[in-house]
């Protein structure tokens, strides 16, 4: 697997002539470009339904030097292309090398739990490198105490499949094919894992040829002129805007973790940002211990600097998402041993709720420096599994599940309805029905999930279905149970989820929101009730019209638009009482403040009530 140009390049004078903005623009539109076919291709040559149908992946380029060029809107994805680097010095590496790893410790945060593969390769021109490109997919299933490798059971990393160290799957096209057997015999699903790694593979190579007719094209040091000036376009408008929302001053917050399925919780990330001058830290020392359940998340500082400059740059389609956000805040503080930086072997499987909270408390931090450019929070999306045997031929099984969540308010709109995660996707019910022993009963937005207010926050899904397996055990997560998604300025947190098994009928329960081992009879009924998320402004500002067309469309009762918007309805003509509804609001309106989550507090007030609720918890532990 060769990456090099197959045209000469142009020559390196050129680096020295002045490029103009329309190159600038045409290089942009020739890396985004590059990046979306390499994605294409991998999810329409990729064997697991994780990435064809949920697209659990993304592809990106980066430079000489290692300074990514594009990559993609996840911010638990910073430290990509360190750990090859750091294991495999650049003067050794040749054309047809490519490397691979999926170890969340020695990659240091590289991956965030071990599903998480990475292949990397150099980029070669005239001999020289010129830069590198990636493949980063989720594999539904690499060893480990159960089939999909995470679960809510594990309490070391041992539990959660194979562990790969950086290593050189390729030298110069030559495949190490001792690694590859080494690494399907770990497998569950060996065809699967395999057709994944070919697609991948294919998905790099063609990067890296992309990457050479854009150096054939525009010359190797003019090109790299051009990414320079899109990386300071960058970061010179990011950290101007970071420091326009954190003016000199101190801003803290502190966010909450329901449970880590072992029995702690709530587990509390705070964070403290400083800003001296043009100078920002940010220290999450005082973040809760790593927990024995698989919460456990490695984070990276440049993940951190990820989830503010996803924030910075939205609504701003001519930026790039590259290095240039690698540098928002100039100083990370972490504690060793703490939930957001665990010491080997903890447990990572189910990182994604705390990578939720983390995100959540960063713009809790947004909120305390400027209430006008509050979000309400987002609900996390539910990842579960059924495992099980067939009925009649007793064949195995593996269904993963991910069930979209309501996501926040924001100061000019209401939230997404039916988010599972930034890019990635739910599963269709028919790709459900047709490769699974399900039958789906309910598919619709869950209503009143999403939190009141002048701009309402996202609802969540329900989904309800009937195994007809013959045996199946179900993982199931859901976070935002006990600790709903805040809501901003006036408005109202996301109402909570729960899973309920046999809804309506004789021994109907309620199932717990992170457990491992669930059995599931045939006809079994499962129903999941995902959260929403937090509302923005004061609820009874929002216009009645807006809130009889939630009631019209299922995302708001006619009871909760009376309690929680102050709305009377006429049921039988289906309209507004506005004389009612305004005499109502001005009997009942109540005293709001920034945030909300089962009543209002100021900044600090949140704080001292997050610290109450771990207090009380500890205590009634004890």
């Amino acid at each position: 697997m060769t990456l090099t140009s197959s045209r000469e390049a142009a020559p390196a004078a050129a680096a020295a002539e002045e490029i103009s903005p329309v190159t600038i623009e045409v290089i942009k539109g020739a890396l985004r470009s590059a990046q979306a076919e390499m994605e294409r291709l991998l999810q329409r040559t990729a064997m697991s339904p994780v990435i064809r149908e949920k697209q659990d992946y993304f592809c990106g380029l980066f430079d000489r030097e290692g300074r990514l060029l594009i990559g993609t809107k996840l911010p638990i994805l910073g430290n990509i292309l360190g750990p090859v680097l750091e294991q495999f010095p650049i003067s050794e590496m040749r054309p047809g090398d490519v490397y691979w790893y999926d170890d969340p410790y020695l990659s240091e945060g590289g991956v965030s739990h071990t599903p998480d593969q990475v292949f990397v390769a150099p980029i070669f021109v005239e001999g020289e490198l010129a830069g590198f490109t990636h493949s980063w997919a989720h594999f539904l299933d690499i060893g480990g105490m159960r089939s999909g490798s995470t679960t809510p059971d594990a309490t070391e990393i041992f539990h959660e499949g194979i562990l790969i160290p950086p290593v050189r799957l390729y030298r110069e096209g030559v495949l190490n094919d001792d690694l590859l057997r080494t690494f399907l015999r770990n497998s569950r699903l060996p065809e699967m894992s395999r057709g994944d790694i070919r697609a991948m593979l294919a998905s790099v190579e063609l990067g890296g040829r992309r990457m050479a007719e854009l150096f054939a094209r525009f010359g190797v040091e003019r090109a790299h002129t051009a990414f320079d000036r899109l990386i300071e376009q960058t970061r010179s408008t990011a950290r101007r805007r970071m420091r326009e929302i954190f003016t000199p001053g101190r801003y803290a917050f502190t966010e909450l973790i329901d449970t880590d399925g072992h029995g702690t919780g709530p587990i509390a990330i705070r964070m403290e940002l400083t800003a001296e001058g043009e100078h920002l830290t940010l220290d999450a020392t005082r973040t809760d211990d790593q927990t024995r359940g698989p919460i456990n998340f490695i984070m990276h500082p440049s993940s951190l600097q990820m989830v503010f400059g996803v924030y910075i740059i939205a609504g701003h389609p001519e930026l790039m998402f590259n290095e240039g956000l690698l540098d928002l805040v100039d100083e990370v503080r972490l504690r060793e041993g703490s939930v957001i930086s665990p010491r080997f072997p903890a447990a990572l499987g189910q990182r994604s709720i705390t990578l939720a909270r983390v995100t959540s408390a960063c713009l809790g931090l947004v909120a305390v420096a400027r209430p006008d450019l509050a979000l309400g929070s987002s609900s996390a999306y539910s990842a579960n599994k059924l495992r099980g045997t067939l009925k009649g031929s007793g064949a195995p099984f593996l269904k993963t599940l991910a069930i979209a969540a309501g996501q926040g308010a924001r100061p000019d709109s209401d939230g997404p309805d039916a988010i599972y995660f930034l890019n990635q996707q739910n599963y269709p019910l028919e790709f459900a029905e047709q490769n699974y022993p399900l039958l789906m009963l309910t598919y619709a937005l869950n209503p009143d999930s999403g939190g009141p207010g002048r701009w309402r926050g996202g609802c969540g899904v329900v989904r309800e279905f009937r195994m007809l397996s013959d045996t199946a055990t179900a993982s199931l997560r859901m976070s935002n149970v006990d600790f709903p998604a805040y809501g901003v300025a006036g408005g109202m947190c996301g109402r909570s989820g729960r899973f309920v098994l046999n809804p309506g009928q004789e021994g109907e329960r309620r199932l717990p929101s992170l457990a491992g081992g669930i059995e599931l009879a045939t006809g079994d009924v499962l129903r999941i009730e995902m959260p929403g998320g937090g509302g923005f402004g004061d609820p009874f500002d929002r216009e009645p019209a807006r809130v009889l067309r939630d009631v019209l469309g299922g995302m708001v009762s006619a009871a909760a638009a009376l309690e929680d918007y102050g709305v009377v309805l006429d049921p039988q003509a289906g309209t507004v009482d506005e004389p009612a509804t305004a005499a109502w609001r001005e009997a009942h309106r109540r005293p709001v403040a920034m945030f909300h989550r089962r009543g209002y507090f100021d900044a600090a007030g949140w704080v001292a009530e997050a610290d109450r609720a771990v207090r009380a918890a500890r205590a009634a532990a004890e």
